[in-house]
């Protein structure tokens, strides 16, 4: 994966760099979902962070490690293979161009639709003409595995914050029309231009998730950082056994700012390829998002004005990566 084409070179003015950091922050919680205090030490990250790392979370490592060698087989391909299952619309295969917004990266990747009612791009599929069962299958198995764990760190989470029913945020995502996506992520490694100035170049720019909630899993590659509330940016010990979870914009509203969406990106690494894999975890298109009444305080007032998913969607896709997209629903916003 090391060998870089002109064209490359000459898109490398356009990705971002950034200083490297030497140390990895020590202070990222780490919750063990078998343990009955899993859910208070949840709410109190998800206050502190908007982040944490789940253990003994019940994902057979066999499905991950299967997904990751399927997709570095795809990642492997002559790039005028893979580029037949692109340009992503959104679903599909991209590179360097993060959405439509003049966003890149020093990343490829692979984005699909969960939901089994809206068929991926036949693109896709083609490029796995050879084995395609074996791909999806390893695809269908891991999101399916990851989702069910995602639905019980949400109900955790509502009993954590003393709210019903305890399904009040999971059925969201189990509702057969839940709008959740996947996405493969590949970062390859970059020796030679980082050599030139002694800096990272930037896979995937600062942003936040503007889903419900996301779980990534990626090999034993370092690169992910998240922003910290004083505007720190500390690198996350990679672990490629565990989940890290992000609260996403869309729950920062349903508790009323009480969580918060976590800033984070993604730095390529120096010498190793990084393969991410995560799983976003969204609401039907036509659920209305606002502040959950059960969480309300008397006389508690909204922060945000209510909106619903496809709403939300439609603003963020428009966006830029760093934007506050939150900031347009905002009540106090100051505009």
């Amino acid at each position: 994966m090391g060998v870089l084409s002109q064209p490359v070179v000459d898109n490398f003015s356009l990705i971002k760099t950034c200083k490297p950091t030497s140390s990895f922050f020590t202070g990222i919680p780490v919750i063990d979902l078998s343990r009955p205090e899993a859910k208070t030490l949840m709410v109190g990250a998800c206050q502190e962070f908007g982040f944490f790392k789940v253990v003994n979370h019940g994902v057979p490592m066999e499905f991950m490690t299967r997904l990751e060698a399927e997709a570095v087989k795809f990642f492997n391909l002559p790039q005028s293979e893979k580029d037949k299952a692109g340009p992503p619309n959104p679903f599909g295969y991209g590179n360097k161009k993060i959405g439509p917004n003049g966003d890149v990266g020093w990343i490829e990747y692979l984005l699909f639709i969960t939901n089994p009612e809206v068929n991926n791009s036949h693109k896709s599929l083609s490029i796995f003409r050879e084995n395609p069962e074996i791909f999806w299958s390893a695809v269908n198995n891991y999101v399916a595995a990851v989702k069910n764990m995602v639905c019980e760190v949400l109900e955790l989470i509502a009993d954590g914050l003393k709210i019903g029913p305890r399904n009040v945020l999971s059925r969201l995502l189990r509702d057969e029309r839940s709008d959740s996506c996947f996405r493969l992520n590949h970062y390859p490694p970059c020796p030679e231009l980082q050599a030139l100035n002694g800096r990272n170049l930037i896979g995937f720019g600062e942003h936040t998730d503007p889903q419900i909630i996301s779980a990534a899993r990626s090999n034993n590659t370092s690169g992910l950082q998240i922003s910290l509330r004083d505007g720190t940016w500390v690198s996350v010990p990679p672990d490629q056994y565990s989940f890290f979870i992000n609260v996403g914009d869309s729950l920062q509203v349903m508790t009323n700012g009480r969580f918060r969406s976590v800033r984070h990106r993604v730095l390529a690494d120096s010498l190793k390829s990084r393969v991410s894999m995560i799983y976003f975890g969204g609401s039907p298109l036509s659920e209305k998002i606002g502040p959950l009444s059960s969480l309300m305080e008397e006389g508690e007032e909204s922060l945000y004005k209510e909106f619903t998913w496809r709403e939300y969607k439609s603003s963020a896709y428009k966006s830029r990566l760093g934007d506050n997209r939150l900031g347009l629903f905002e009540k106090t916003s100051g505009h």
